[in-house]
């Protein structure tokens, strides 16, 4: 028998790691590692940068990979310097000063519930602007004391990472994250083991393993069901954000609410106000009820008083298409088993999720939202006015101008997206403690003493660093993906560093409009080739893989990009990421956004830009609606002129052509003697003094406490004091209005002296403007025991959209109560030229309500 020249079987590999076992002058790095002060903190970043230069790179900037991969020989160089010795004992002295302060109690207290929140590149946990905002307004909680809590996902895959084909097409590949190697800790049990929530789902519990993320002094936990206790059809949960069917939808939004609270209530916190950041998180009023009913005794109307009183809703989009809506078949599914235990009956709950109570609607989060917490809010003072409109169904009987739903505009943090050369300029100018004082402008006032050459070196020196980024990453990703080399170096050669650079990046939905530059190809050659004028474009973005007309945009733009006339000149950059869009917005001269009119809820990248003295060009929408200045930015007018979209956007394009031709570039050239433009640095220091002030995430935060945050502490104390007591009057007084809402009767009523009841014309309709008008009306409420009030509503016929507009509202003079007879009078001046409609509305009144919508019964008489 021959013997074989070589054998062998399958090697079994068993996983081992050695880390560094960090001195002890050096170990205190490991907890700034794994607090993200140190995304906002560029002494930190600096620090971790100089500990070794090649590795950060490798590394992604993750100091926990930093960390664990250090060599012990550089840790003796490291031990032997220093100077770097002192940086890291400052670095450690700041973190720990910082981390000594104490919440302000004043400010209330916070549980947050979003299910994304974008912090840094490293930890992807977020998509887009949604998630980049909440990791901002933990960042700022921090900063600003407030005791805040957050709630959401750890996934496996977060969102995509997004190539493009050599065809312009995206790509988008989900890579699992490695969570041993990301800034996160395992929560821990008393025994050592991480801390495992079971959640009831129908017929099983389903397991998540908790882990925090520190955010300075904030702790935001994170739910992880990929874990073997779970089944291959449960763990998929926290994969994707975003991702899957709408079941997989639904199991991540009971897991969220649902199992958000139970995680509160199984680490012992408690707050004082429940903040919905979008309605996925809506199913956490629901536990929050349970647990009222269930551990408190109260009814499901006592607790709902309770729920309500301290529950808010951030609302961030601006179309009835962009909540979520269930199914009832789905609905029933996983909520089913709810209703009974709260004390009501399906219908009931399902109602509590529809315009049309009684309707066969699908379930809105959103709707369910709005009639389980007290308040709710747009994010800009335009989607106020657009979610008031948007959500009027649900209180019929009252117009969009009346009703409660709010605005806090969107800010952005400051020390996050703000550049380290611009913070230095800030720094040294405005002194380091403003950043306590973000809000008051007379301190950003003093930007008007920097020499204009000054701002203008440091943003041609901002500029010069984008673009060597730019190549670089540009270079790094064509080798990595295989493309053809003389392809990148044509672009790259041609990017010119003097030329005014335009940045467009976000989420490539249709609404954005990420096309209208390219509307007119011919007009759009001749403006980026003028040679006296160069003017470059970098656009950036990702459109959600199941959107295939956001993936069209894509491809038109790349291939557009790479015809010849546009080479170099208009640049697709790929995987818009943390990382990406923090040198994007600190490095182009002007931030182009050209969405819809009024479909963008409020948009930040601008803001962003503008912290670092980038100039905006934007339609007057969402924060620019109210953040634009004249010399300070530019705008497209927030006006339709035509209802045909296809005209709108050419008649848009040719106007954006038209300013960049006339304005924004005549002004960047107008160099002086010294090679600048001083009327540009005129425009930029407008903008920093007059506009960025009201776009921190200090002014934000401190709009969210001052317009929601206390008074609705005020209002919980209220209904929770003395075992429930006005929970419990309030309850009983709705429940009495509405089994006797239908009793009462209209005993007179009277315009002028003539009767007018049943729906009786007045006879003498004509006015002359001033003449005095008296009603008198007489209503006898029966056996209802609360009292009631009247309204007279005037409108006015609007021929365009055929519908009665609001004007203005009076209220009624109760004069006296005879018995169960309530006399009310008004007297009041014909005031409205023209014809107009009015109308009396009947709605209860009680001295403890919120606000009409806290009790939406109306009767129009």
């Amino acid at each position: 028998m021959r013997i074989k020249a070589s054998y062998s079987n399958t090697p079994v590999w068993r996983n081992a790691y050695t880390q560094v076992n960090l001195p002890k002058d050096l170990l205190p790095l490991e907890k700034i590692a794994h607090n993200l002060w140190w995304v906002w903190n560029n002494e930190a970043t600096d620090l971790f940068r100089e500990l070794d230069p090649q590795l950060w790179k490798e590394s992604g900037h993750n100091p926990v990979v930093l960390l664990r991969k250090i060599a012990y020989e550089r840790i003796d160089e490291i031990l032997a310097d220093k100077g770097l010795m002192q940086k890291a004992k400052n670095v450690i002295k700041s973190f720990e000063s910082y981390m000594a302060q104490k919440y302000d109690t004043s400010k209330t207290s916070v549980a947050y519930f979003s299910m994304e929140y974008g912090f840094t590149h490293v930890l992807k946990i977020y998509s887009g602007g949604l998630g980049v905002l909440a990791g901002d307004y933990l960042k700022e909680a921090s900063d600003s004391h407030v005791d805040l809590t957050g709630v959401g996902f750890l996934y496996r895959y977060g969102y995509f990472t997004q190539i493009i084909s050599p065809d312009g097409q995206q790509v988008a590949n989900y890579e699992p994250q490695n969570f041993d190697e990301l800034p996160i800790e395992p929560v821990l049990n008393e025994d050592g083991n991480q801390m495992i929530l079971a959640v009831p789902y129908p017929d099983r519990d389903v397991y998540a393993n908790v882990w925090r993320v520190n955010v300075g002094r904030i702790s935001l936990y994170l739910l992880d069901t990929d874990i073997d206790l779970n089944s291959e059809y449960d763990k998929p949960i926290t994969h994707q954000l975003y991702g899957g069917d709408w079941e997989n939808r639904m199991k991540q939004e009971y897991l969220l609410g649902i199992g958000g609270i139970m995680l509160l209530n199984k680490l012992g916190i408690k707050k004082e106000i429940y903040h919905c950041n979008e309605g996925h998180a809506a199913f956490i009023n629901v536990q929050r009820l349970l647990d009222l009913i269930e551990g408190e005794g109260l009814t499901f109307n006592q607790a709902l008083e309770v729920v309500r009183a301290s529950g808010l809703y951030t609302v961030h989009t601006p179309v009835p298409a962009g909540h979520d809506y269930f199914d009832e078949g789905l609905l029933g599914k996983y909520m089913g088993s709810f209703p009974a235990r709260l004390g009501i009956s399906w219908r009931d709950f399902v109602d509590m999720g529809r315009e049309h109570p009684g309707s066969d609607e699908k379930f809105s989060m959103s709707v369910f939202a709005l009639n389980t917490c007290l308040e709710a809010n747009g994010v800009s003072y335009l989607h106020g006015i657009v979610s008031r409109h948007m959500f009027q169904p649900v209180w019929p009987a009252y117009f969009p101008e009346e009703l409660h739903v709010g605005h806090v505009t969107n800010g952005v943090h400051m020390p996050t997206w703000t550049a380290t050369e611009m913070k230095g300029l800030y720094e040294k100018t405005f002194d380091k403690n403003f950043y306590e004082d973000q809000s008051n402008h007379e301190i950003w006032d003093n930007i008007y003493g920097v020499p204009d050459s000054e701002i203008w070196n440091l943003r041609l020196a901002m500029k010069k660093r984008l673009i060597s980024y730019v190549q670089e990453q540009m270079k790094e990703g064509w080798i990595k993906n295989q493309k053809a080399p003389s392809a990148i170096f044509n672009i790259v050669d041609k990017i010119n560093p003097d030329a005014l650079l335009v940045g467009f990046g976000r989420r490539f939905a249709t609404y954005k409009r990420a096309h209208l530059l390219f509307q007119d190809l011919d007009r759009l050659a001749k403006l980026v080739n003028n040679e006296k004028y160069p003017i470059q474009f970098l656009y950036t973005g990702k459109a959600h893989p199941a959107d295939g007309a956001g993936q069209g945009l894509i491809k038109q733009i790349v291939e557009i990009s790479r015809r010849p006339e546009f080479l170099g000149k208009i640049i697709f950059l790929e995987n818009y990421d943390m990382r990406l869009a923090k040198r994007l917005i600190s490095g182009v001269d002007i931030w182009l956004n050209t969405p819809t009119r009024p479909l963008e809820a409020s948009g930040t990248s601008g803001e962003k830009a503008l912290m670092n003295g980038v100039l905006n060009f934007s339609v007057l929408d969402g924060w620019w609606y109210e953040g634009y200045k004249e010399g300070a930015g530019w705008c497209l007018t927030d006006k339709r002129t035509y209802s045909n979209q296809a005209y709108q956007d050419e008649l848009d394009a040719s106007e954006i052509y038209s300013i960049f031709e006339n304005e924004i570039l005549p002004l960047y050239y107008a160099r002086n003697s010294k090679g600048y433009s001083p009327e540009w640095i005129q425009y930029i220091k407008n903008s920093i003094a007059h506009v960025a002030p009201e776009y921190t995430t200090k002014r934000m935060i401190d709009d969210y406490i001052k317009n929601f945050y206390l008074p609705e502490r005020e209002r919980s104390k209220m209904v929770t004091a003395n075992n429930y007591a006005k929970a419990k009057e309030l309850a009983a007084w709705k429940e009495d209005t509405a089994a006797n809402w239908d009793k009462f009767t209209v005993e007179k009523l009277e315009f002028n002296g003539q009767d007018i009841r049943d729906g009786v014309q007045v006879t003498s309709n004509s006015f002359t403007e001033g003449e005095k008008i008296r009603v008198e009306i007489v209503i006898d409420k029966k056996d209802m025991k609360g009292d009631l009030g009247i309204d007279a509503v005037m409108t006015e016929y609007d021929p365009d959209s055929k519908i009665n507009k609001f004007k203005f509202v009076q209220e009624f003079k109760e004069v006296k109560q005879d018995g169960s007879k309530l006399y009310f009078e008004l007297e009041t001046k014909a005031r409205i030229p023209g014809a107009t409609t009015f109308s009396y509305r009947v709605y209860p009144k009680h001295p403890d309500m919120a606000h009409r919508q806290d009790f939406a019964f109306t009767r129009w008489i």
